[in-house]
């Protein structure tokens, strides 16, 4: 539970920066953890996955709003989205780059014998799992249809 502990620890150091963004983001991220943690009655401990899959699903949440929010024209809102996207994501672990998403995906295709868009799912599964974390999903969905088509 370091995750959690981390946690807490950023939101006493925005309490006391008096930083409402991160603040709000920070209790965000508390209160999905512990929702997940009481989803089945009892008070249950949550993987380290589980706890990169929420914050991703977090980070996500905040940037479609931002983007939303920036095809009605409303920059106003569509700021702090994005600034709270910016503070959850620096719980998450560092994100690869795009050249070593396409080095995974082609060692993926190699391994499935994968040759057209058929495949696409049977790739992107694996991919998924191996870069769980590491990389975003739209991410990775992109370079697969790359390398298939």
């Amino acid at each position: 539970m370091s995750l959690q502990k981390n946690i807490m620890d950023a939101m006493k150091t925005a309490m006391k920066e008096k930083n409402a963004t991160a603040l709000e983001s920070l209790r965000a991220v508390k209160s999905a953890l512990l929702l997940a943690q009481t989803e089945n009655g009892a008070k249950a401990e949550i993987s380290e996955t589980e706890e990169i899959k929420i914050l991703q699903k977090l980070v996500k949440q905040r940037k479609d709003s931002a983007a939303i929010y920036k095809e009605q024209g409303r920059e106003d809102l569509a700021q702090p989205e994005l600034d709270q996207a910016e503070v959850i994501a620096q719980f998450l672990p560092a994100q690869m780059s795009a050249s070593e998403i396409e080095k995974v995906v082609e060692d993926i295709i190699a391994k499935t014998g994968a040759n057209s868009m058929a495949d696409m799912g049977k790739v992107m599964g694996m991919a998924s799992n191996q870069l769980a974390g590491k990389a975003d999903g739209k991410t990775i969905s992109n370079i697969v249809k790359a390398k298939l088509s």
